[in-house]
């Protein structure tokens, strides 16, 4: 019998979907947060419940060869990053075998081809962007990410994940909140018609490929004392500042950014390009957060797409445009849909940016637009479909399946909502033919996928 607080020895033999690893007593699982499959640990029970039990890492009596130390000085504490202790060829096989699983368990697909996950040139330093709460006390501000499962946030010098612009800028908000005395936003402290503190998170937006920065400075009123002083630090220490922006959040809500932008230098906006492609990036604007990874999805997305020319496609959920005008390039016309308005000012935007015009950009539902698409006679060849992570509405599935496009191209950010979808659609009459993993972001659990699917008729599943 397992007991709660008591230590065992085990065998790592499997790896969870989040990289933590599984042992089994008496056939029990236990998942170990830092544990790697095939070693040999000391653990102690610290969460019991009727299926499955939490354990704490004690001791690694036998570790793995894929173990490699942290990099990062703040690892175990702090909860941006979980697979930092495995070696890079080990977080891609585990990503690959993720997908795989979820695949052929939950979707219940078996014969697709699944390929191995496609790793990044560098897995440190690739984020372009980065927000972090700020806290503590006056004079003794903390500025990090937040402990795992809990908003304590952990002080960061430096994360080897974004860019050093944001270590940067990190650092010279601390400093100039304990040398003039402001006061960090208190989250426990705060009451619905009472906030306490004035800076509440630090935002840096990076162009990699145009070198441009934005800082935002995210504060509960309008007024903040020594602006100009915050503003004359970031521009004198940071290379490329081409925007200072404040933004004003006075609710008490878990929503990072508010509705209003004051420009304190420069412009409202940073430029950056995805291959050939020019996007303009506010505070608000949605933007992949790995750039070099996104051009090697997007430019497989297209080649599962295999446009000739004279197709109509349709993109739902299609965010500011970005694979929408990938589409453009071999595309007759793309018709993307979002729900989020600002989303599709953005792409319209976007589009006239780069002087694409066989793109048209709809605000709403996709399992209600594409519908009303299609009773007006518009019919897609090819459907492109990249979901939040919870997946499609079932109501889009079955639109799209009784369209009958050739092909279908699905881009996935959670394996297993993506596994659930595609036996959907076999289940309507589509072929799973290749299954394309690429790692957006390193030393994380978290996969990108992307998928093609063809018209079978018969040969789907009944």
């Amino acid at each position: 019998m397992i007991e709660k607080n008591k230590e065992y020895i085990v065998d790592i033999v499997s790896a969870g979907y989040e990289g933590e690893g599984i042992a089994k007593i008496d056939s029990f699982p236990i998942f170990i947060p830092g544990a790697i499959e095939g070693e040999k640990t000391k653990i102690k029970i610290i969460k019991l419940n009727k299926n499955y039990a939490f354990g704490k890492l004690i001791d690694i009596i036998t570790p793995s060869k894929d173990r490699v130390e942290p990099l990062c000085e703040i690892y175990s504490k702090c909860g941006g990053c979980n697979l930092q202790h495995m070696s890079y060829e080990s977080q891609l096989e585990f990503k690959t075998k993720r997908v795989k699983d979820c695949i052929e368990r939950i979707g219940k697909i078996k014969d697709a081809t699944i390929h191995n996950t496609i790793g990044s040139a560098s897995p440190y330093r690739y984020r372009n962007k980065v927000q972090l709460p700020v806290g503590g006390e006056k004079g003794d501000v903390k500025i990090g990410f937040y402990a795992q499962r809990s908003h304590n946030i952990i002080d960061m010098k430096k994360c080897i994940i974004q860019d050093e612009s944001g270590d940067k800028a990190v650092d010279i908000t601390r400093q100039w909140m304990n040398k003039y005395g402001i006061e960090p936003y208190s989250e426990i402290e705060s009451k619905a018609s009472n906030l306490k503190g004035i800076v509440r998170h630090i935002m840096v937006r990076k162009g990699f490929k145009t070198n441009e920065v934005m800082v935002v400075l995210v504060t509960t009123t309008k007024e903040v004392p020594y602006k100009e002083e915050f503003i004359k630090l970031i521009r004198d220490n940071i290379d490329g500042v081409k925007s200072i922006i404040q933004n004003i959040n006075p609710k008490l809500t878990n929503v990072v950014l508010g509705e209003e932008n004051i420009v304190l230098f420069g412009e409202d906006h940073i430029s950056d390009y995805i291959d050939q492609f020019k996007f303009k990036i506010s505070p608000l604007s949605f933007f992949q957060v790995n750039p070099i990874q996104t051009e090697i999805l997007y430019k497989k997305a297209l080649e599962y797409a295999d446009l000739k020319g004279d197709e109509i496609v349709f993109d739902a959920y299609c965010g500011t445009g970005t694979i929408s005008l990938f589409l453009s390039q071999k595309a007759k016309k793309v018709y993307g849909v979002e729900i989020v308005k600002e989303a599709i000012e953005n792409a319209k935007e976007n589009a006239k940016l780069n002087g694409i015009n066989n793109t048209e950009f709809i605000v709403g539902q996709s399992e209600t637009v594409i519908p009303e698409l299609i009773e007006k006679g518009i019919k897609a060849d090819v459907v492109v479909v990249d979901p939040p992570r919870k997946g499609c509405a079932k109501e889009l599935l079955e639109a799209i399946a009784h369209m009958s496009p050739k092909r279908i191209v699905y881009v996935s950010c959670d394996p297993s909502t993506l596994a659930r979808d595609l036996e959907i659609l076999e289940e309507m009459g589509y072929k799973t033919k290749e299954v394309q993993p690429v790692d957006m972001f390193s030393e994380t659990s978290h996969v990108e996928t992307v998928i093609l699917m063809t018209k079978c008729g018969s040969e789907g599943k009944k």
